[in-house]
């Protein structure tokens, strides 16, 4: 159910994370607590953290506060869930969703770059997006792909995920109630393709 903790506290456990040897320090749909945050991390560069800070959100973001975040976050890894507004309004409702991803994505790489990788392959800083497929084509993954490709870059470290699967009320929106097909998938990757976006992080689904 999670606790109430203090900046303090929260500065606490990122410098103990850094102690633990992990990678970076991962801010998971952070948008609501963008303020308590930064009150941690002036505690926690104070104390000596030295660990990448992730940005781990759904995209829906304002700009006044990635302005905030501007020198601030290392690494960004917004979703671009829907590249139609009216189905993301259905589905999520959610207003002008495109509009405000778009702008917020926009932002994002303007403030950290393309991705950049150490010579492990660990992410140090830049931008990573996440993009799920739906069944249909219902996320608008060519809208996606190609606002990408023109506005962002064509170096741009793409997450195109597969595992969409139908639950809840799935049934009752259709084509939501079916899950991904793999000719579907192979269509997003295509459209990486055909819009020169090369660097997917992307696994081989197994046959069913």
């Amino acid at each position: 159910m999670g606790q109430e903790v203090t900046p303090e506290e929260i500065a606490s456990m990122m410098l103990e994370l850094q102690a633990r040897g992990c990678h970076n320090i991962n801010l998971v749909t952070p948008s609501h607590v963008v303020a308590q945050i930064l009150a941690a991390l002036v505690k926690a560069a104070e104390d000596g953290l030295r660990l990448p800070l992730v940005y781990n959100t759904g995209g829906y973001d304002s700009l006044e506060a990635l302005a905030l975040l501007d020198g601030v976050v290392d690494v960004y890894m917004p979703d671009m869930k829907y590249g139609d507004a009216e189905v993301a309004f259905k589905y999520s409702r959610v207003r002008k969703y495109v509009d405000v991803n778009r702008a917020a994505v926009r932002e994002m790489h303007r403030q950290v770059g393309d991705l950049v990788l150490d010579e492990h392959g660990i992410a140090v800083r830049g931008l990573l997006i996440r993009h799920l497929v739906l069944p249909g084509g219902m996320a608008g993954t060519e809208q996606v792909l190609s606002f990408i490709a023109r506005e962002i870059s064509t170096d741009t470290y793409i997450n195109l995920m597969d595992q969409y699967r139908p639950c809840y009320r799935a049934d009752e929106n259709p084509p939501l109630s079916s899950s991904l097909t793999e000719e579907e998938y192979r269509m997003a990757l295509g459209l990486c393709g055909r819009y020169d976006l090369w660097r997917l992080d992307q696994h081989t689904r197994a046959p069913r």
